[in-house]
């Protein structure tokens, strides 16, 4: 069986090229997921995700991450997390060693610090002049570009994984898309997965990555269900007047075909398997 792993925004490029090299040596879908995710976390230069994550209104970095096995449909998803840093182990952590699919705030910290995670100052130098700037403008909800992946291992198994420090700005406490279940992502070995970023609000009216794995199981190519499922979703809101805020989202079907689409001008993602080389992709607008 061949393996393949996409994820989303130009910083994903190293960390998929990571995970092909170690799905290449055997290592399960999960592995790779976690890994694409804990590097983005990691990177000090990346404002959405882990340790520069963006602050809150209050200045303090909240966290969000999920991962989900597309063999069990388990899920572990954690939300709210604050002084970790890196939220989606914390989430495989949930998958592995309980029967719960999200832990939020307090107890999420607790759980982690009973597993042996390390808590430490997520506030960086870059983040600190981007919030204090931010503050100065009232600058809100103006888009994000949370981690999204999927990938699939040599025995044929599927993982999607998220890790996101939310809207710039957000009110304390307040949770997107990225870590529930068919909205942020999905992942369904019988059939494929997908994986989203963007206004997590309008993402999960719509349950943007279920869908987009449902169109899949009718028969759709994973490009046709990308775009037909936020081609849906950008009419559904407008239809009732609701706010259409950016979406996008990475999907793929058991056998490796890929899709990714968006409803703006900005998104790109990142592929590879054992038959494509790291390539970055720009989506095609749709609406």
């Amino acid at each position: 069986m061949s393996y393949f792993a996409i994820a989303t925004w130009k910083f994903s490029l190293k960390p998929v090229q990571a995970a092909v090299k170690l799905l290449k040596s055997g290592k399960s879908c999960l592995d790779a997921v976690e890994l694409i995710a804990r590097m983005t976390e990691d990177d000090p230069t990346e404002p959405s995700v882990g340790y520069a994550g963006w602050p809150n209104l209050h200045g303090e970095v909240e966290l969000d991450a999920a991962i989900m096995d597309g063999r069990t449909l388990r899920v572990g998803a954690v939300a709210g997390v604050k002084g970790f840093r890196h939220p989606i182990s914390i989430a495989r952590r949930v998958l592995t060693d309980t029967e719960y699919n999200l832990l939020v705030g307090t107890g999420a910290e607790l759980f982690a610090l009973d597993k042996g995670f390390r808590k430490e100052i997520l506030f960086t130098g870059q983040s600190i002049l981007d919030w204090r700037r931010r503050m100065k403008n009232r600058k809100l909800n103006d888009g994000h570009d949370t981690l999204g992946t999927v990938c699939i291992d040599r025995k044929g198994n599927l993982a999607a994984a998220n890790s996101t420090s939310g809207l710039p700005l957000k009110h304390p406490g307040r949770v997107g898309d990225s870590p529930i279940t068919g909205a942020g992502f999905y992942a369904d070995n019988e059939v494929g997965a997908a994986a989203a970023t963007g206004v997590g609000e309008e993402i999960t009216k719509c349950c943007l990555s279920y869908k987009a794995v449902e169109l899949i199981r009718r028969g759709m190519h994973p490009q046709d269900a990308a775009e037909t499922a936020v081609r849906n979703a950008h009419r559904r809101l407008r239809k009732y007047k609701l706010r259409v805020g950016n979406m996008a989202l990475v999907c793929c079907d058991k056998k490796g075909n890929y899709g990714g689409a968006a409803n703006h001008g900005l998104f790109c993602y990142t592929v590879a398997s054992d038959r494509i080389k790291p390539v970055l992709i720009k989506a095609r607008p749709v609406r």
